[in-house]
């Protein structure tokens, strides 16, 4: 795929629904009793792994034109499924999946791509194992296949070395199974639709500070789900219009939950017009549209609490930084490392690739804005974030880019193309 120069963005768009959230909503909705209506749900690949995963334990989703329809087996309904769970290039459905697993009264393996078999999963076995799960690295290098047998839980005050809600939100489910009251405390705050979710659904979860707490549920109950615009994939969006000139866009209902809010706060810190309008909250998940304008940026530090808010955003932030005036530091980012690629050195190398000044560190980046870029082609590493924000990086740059594994773009965001060129008055 190639990419250059662009027209200033304008107009307004809808962006997909928000990828944490939809694979919740599928999770939650079939283990509830009844029926979940979800609308606006992401129909990416990853989303779509965690919908097969979960026909294949024998619950009934259609999938209509504008909803899509959970038909839940309640808490103790899955069935074993008859093959290996096959969770594709989705961390959130591996990781997820595995705390619910982990109380069903039956075994199973889990897998996913070459990405997944590569990605850290020890993070959730020794809690779960401290539950009383029964879960293995099955090649014992503590990364996926995964093989789980169903055992009863209890449940643990846990304290997590990093700040994930994948982490997290692994142990509170396994915790819906337990015998008594879990905690999870975390270093900083992640991103809580675990939290805010299963509260709709009926479970008896609350948050003190850093820690989620969650007691046993006797049941979940279906609800009607309208998943908020992701604002991991508006970043794209805001960072274009905020760096080719003359731009002026309306993102439409994104979400904007001030866990996963960061990437707002640290482009309004370089200068960026980004303005929040018209405010809504449904099921405790704020949305508002948002007004973005061409700026002129400057370089800032990112790093420490802010970091987990923004933690899939900051690849856009990095190349935002390389036109913007003075430097911008990223620290407290080692988990990029070990994302569907290790993006602090995919970013550098890309980066570099097209002249920027970028140093790599130990858990960050150091950019020095204001040099002019030049066309290069990129190595997405098969990183569905990585591509996109190459793609914005050329429209800025007006040069020419060339990024051929587009096709990653699919686990995220699969309309990008479209929803772009809708924005490029040309």
């Amino acid at each position: 795929m190639k990419f250059s120069s662009a027209s200033p963005l304008r107009g307004r768009l809808n962006v997909p629904g928000d990828k944490s959230i939809s694979h919740r909503s599928i999770m939650f909705g079939a283990l509830a009793r009844g029926t979940t209506e979800i609308s606006n749900f992401l129909k990416g690949a990853d989303c779509l792994s965690t919908i097969s995963c979960f026909r294949a334990m024998g619950v009934d989703i259609e999938e209509n034109q504008e909803t899509i329809l959970v038909h839940g087996k309640g808490l103790r309904g899955l069935k074993r499924p008859d093959q290996v769970l096959d969770c594709g290039n989705s961390g959130t459905t591996t990781r997820l999946i595995s705390g619910i697993l982990a109380a069903q009264d039956f075994d199973v393996t889990l897998t996913g791509d070459e990405s997944i078999q590569k990605r850290p999963m020890k993070r959730i076995i020794d809690p779960l194992s401290l539950m009383g799960a029964d879960i293995k690295s099955v090649r014992e290098n503590g990364c996926a296949p995964l093989h789980i047998t169903g055992a009863p839980l209890h449940g643990i005050s846990y304290s997590t070395p990093v700040a994930s809600a994948q982490v997290k939100s692994a142990i509170l489910l396994a915790g819906l199974y337990a015998d008594g009251e879990t905690r999870v405390t975390e270093p900083a705050r992640s991103r809580n639709h675990t939290e805010l979710m299963l509260s709709s659904f009926g479970a008896d979860v609350k948050t003190e500070g850093t820690t989620a707490v969650i007691r046993p549920a006797r049941e979940l109950y279906g609800q009607s789900i309208q998943v908020p615009g992701d604002i991991s994939s508006a970043a794209f969006f805001l960072a274009a219009a905020l760096l080719v000139p003359g731009s002026e866009i309306l993102l439409k209902n994104v979400g904007i939950n001030p866990t996963r809010d960061g990437v707002i706060r640290v482009f309004r810190q370089m200068g960026g017009q980004i303005e929040i309008v018209n405010r809504t909250t449904r099921a405790g998940e704020p949305a508002a549209d948002l007004l973005v304008k061409s700026s002129r940026l400057h370089g800032t530090e990112v790093g420490g609490e802010i970091i987990p808010t923004l933690i899939d955003e900051i690849p856009v932030i990095a190349a935002a930084a390389c036109f913007a005036d003075g430097e911008t530091v990223i620290r407290d980012a080692a988990e990029l490392k070990v994302k569907e690629s290790n993006r602090i050195q995919a970013m550098t190398e890309n980066l570099q690739a097209m002249g920027a000044d970028v140093r790599e560190t130990e858990d960050g980046m150091i950019i020095r804005g204001g040099r002019p870029l030049h066309g290069a082609d990129i190595q997405s590493r098969n990183d569905h974030r990585i591509a996109m924000t190459f793609a914005v990086a050329a429209l800025a740059s007006g040069q020419d880019v060339s990024i051929p594994q587009w096709d990653c773009v699919n686990i995220s965001y699969p309309t990008f193309l479209e929803d772009m060129n809708s924005l490029i008055n040309r």
